[in-house]
């Protein structure tokens, strides 16, 4: 979905930096759709 690829040893401090925003990113995806969930089931 973020468009990463699988790590190179050439560069592994910035696969890792690569990582944590993804993976944040990820966590307010998630996050978005359990909110929009609970606004959701609780109007109706």
């Amino acid at each position: 979905m973020f468009r990463h690829r699988k790590a190179r040893y050439k560069g592994l401090a910035k696969n890792t930096a690569q990582l944590f925003p993804l993976f944040g990113f990820a966590n307010l995806m998630l996050a978005c759709r359990w909110l929009l969930n609970v606004y959701t089931q609780g109007a109706s």
